[in-house]
């Protein structure tokens, strides 16, 4: 059946019925609620739902961690096996062994590496030095024959064994001193007076050698005891 006029009144009619049918004489108590945003006593703003949300999150997660806390005291870790953040003492100790054994490989490797840098320069050095050799001898057979005794020529020959003298290259040209096979070269053997052992008499080809490596053995006549 359709209704007429207001459908508040209705609406007022059907609660003050059922009022009515549940004995309370129509009337119905009021229910207050404070929808009010801000706190009147705080002034904070309001947020129920969040509020709720967050209780909820926060019984959730206290429940979680209780229950997680109560699994953790109830497994017993004896101490030994609690070594290294619970790895037995044996792994641990196998651990320690092989963090050793790499420090002292990785000392050996850079021990060896500075070593063969060092070698690496040394042969550079020696190659420049015995690219020279047959200027050096050159330079001697200039001199020797009064070409070098003055002028330009003479000033950059004896600039050149100055700084062929800085990479550690010395001469071999000594006479007098007792013959060496390691650093000399007998061409010839010729008796000698007033000596006791074979002496070196005469250079032929100068040597050089640099620091204790013999680059060429100097070409000598050696004089034997008579």
């Amino acid at each position: 059946m359709p209704h007429h006029g207001n459908e508040e009144e209705h609406s007022s009619s059907r609660d003050q019925q059922q009022g009515r049918d549940n004995g309370d004489g129509g009337q119905q108590k009021p229910v207050i609620r404070d929808n009010r945003k801000v706190d009147p006593e705080t002034g904070a703003a309001r947020h129920p739902e969040q509020a709720a949300g967050a209780d909820n999150t926060a019984g959730t997660d206290g429940d979680a961690l209780s229950q997680a806390e109560e699994i953790l005291n109830q497994v017993e870790v004896p101490a030994e096996e609690s070594v290294a953040q619970g790895t037995e003492a044996s792994v641990a100790a196998e651990l320690k062994n092989d963090l050793l054994r790499l420090q002292a490989e990785y000392v050996n490797y850079r021990k060896r590496v500075e070593r063969d840098r060092a070698v690496a320069g040394e042969m550079a050095v020696i190659g420049v030095l015995n690219s020279l050799l047959p200027v050096l001898d050159d330079v001697d057979a200039a001199r020797q024959h009064g070409d070098l005794a003055d002028g330009p020529f003479a000033a950059i020959a004896a600039k050149l064994e100055n700084a062929l003298k800085t990479y550690g290259l010395v001469r071999i040209d000594e006479t007098g001193v007792e013959f060496d096979p390691t650093i000399h070269e007998a061409l010839i053997q010729q008796p000698g007076e007033d000596i006791d052992t074979d002496t070196v008499s005469q250079v032929l080809r100068s040597g050089y050698k640099s620091g204790e490596r013999v680059l060429r053995a100097a070409q000598v006549i050696v004089a034997v005891p008579a």
